[in-house]
């Protein structure tokens, strides 16, 4: 199929309101990517320069042994520097990892008609199952070469009603499983600051949860292209599932001696996921816990997915530094905000990093 993009507007119609999303740019076999997709120079990932972070995958199965307080330390290590580490023996059986990612591939391959069933605007399950490309193309210069479908959990009866059928058992059970081994993560780190709260208050700061499949298809130029733009993510923790092809990068929290930003990638590793602090958790330490700025490559030969659960504060919760966390600095960084606002904040906006969103929350004087 030849097809010409002679404007802005006949992309956006195609990608967006047509629902092709990137994957029908991609389907075409374009020899050069639109110009909409192309990033600046300084956004550009060069692997060359970065280099693979070669920390050990956390094993969560001897928090219940000997090494209970080691394993402790790792974690809470992990959490204060790079904000990202990755665990094994967490719970989740492989085989559930490996159907997951094969139900992300056959997701995006069904039919057009089938899968813009669930666009914004259009489909029945309204705010509960959302397919959508990039970030916010209404608002971004540059697009991300990237789809994805988010299913919010409130309820088993409402996912069973409205998120797609080819996965709402699977990804129910994920969800419940990869839940309980997040719950003892954030417990860990909360009991780190000093911080005794009860189940309800536990509840409030991972009552939201949402699971994502990210789909990344071919791309003609690569080099030229983000998966994923520079972004912190807003909620209290994440877990990530990567396929075999990777391609998650890391800021360093501190820049090097000659003023360039250092990433590193998060090699993919069989059975592991990815745990990575996000600005609520830091947020509510008071900035000992670090929520880093990533992004993701593309591929021209093979289409990579990848599976995000967020899990955040309910909406109507207000979020401020722990007394005890404040009280260790002896100062308050961030002030008391509303998830809402938050949320509005950070959607409201193109992925431009980390710093003009938790600045939203950030005191001055600080």
């Amino acid at each position: 199929m030849a097809l010409s993009f002679n404007t802005s507007n006949s992309l956006y119609d195609f990608v967006v309101r047509e629902g092709n999303g990137v994957k029908g740019v991609s389907d075409l076999g374009l020899p050069e990517v639109p110009d909409r997709y192309i990033q600046p120079p300084e956004e550009r990932i060069n692997k060359q320069e970065s280099r693979t972070c070669d920390a050990p995958p956390i094993d969560l199965s001897k928090l219940n042994g000997l090494e209970h307080e080691k394993v402790v330390d790792e974690i809470v290590r992990a959490a204060e520097t790079l904000g990202f580490f990755q665990v094994v023996n967490h719970g989740v059986p492989l085989e559930l990892l490996e159907s997951l990612k094969h139900t992300a591939h056959k997701f995006f391959s069904l039919p057009l008609e089938k899968k813009t069933l669930y666009r914004a605007g259009v489909s029945p399950a309204g705010p509960v199952t959302r397919l959508a490309t990039s970030f916010v193309p209404e608002k971004e210069k540059t697009w991300e070469w990237k789809d994805y479908i988010s299913m919010i959990y409130r309820s088993d009866e409402e996912a069973l009603q409205y998120w797609p059928n080819l996965c709402r058992e699977l990804v129910l059970e994920y969800l419940k499983l990869s839940s309980k081994m997040v719950r003892g993560i954030v417990e860990i780190l909360i009991r780190n600051l000093g911080v005794t709260i009860d189940d309800s208050k536990t509840e409030q700061i991972m009552g939201d949860k949402v699971v994502n499949f990210n789909y990344y298809p071919p791309c003609p130029n690569p080099e030229l292209t983000v998966g994923l733009g520079r972004h912190s993510d807003l909620g209290t923790i994440t877990v990530l599932l990567q396929d075999e092809i990777g391609g998650l990068y890391v800021k360093m929290e501190e820049d090097n001696d000659a003023g360039k930003e250092e990433w590193l990638l998060i090699p993919p590793i069989p059975g592991a996921l990815v745990i990575n602090i996000g600005d609520i958790l830091q947020i509510l330490s008071n900035g000992k816990y670090k929520s880093a700025e990533h992004r993701t490559t593309t591929t021209s030969t093979r289409a990579r997915v990848s599976v995000p659960l967020f899990i955040l504060p309910i909406a109507t919760e207000r979020i401020g530094p722990f007394p005890e966390a404040v009280k260790n600095v002896g100062f308050a960084r961030y002030r008391e905000v509303l998830m809402q606002d938050y949320m509005s904040k950070y959607f409201g906006n193109a992925h431009e990093g980390k710093k003009k969103i938790i600045d939203f929350a950030r005191i001055n004087s600080a």
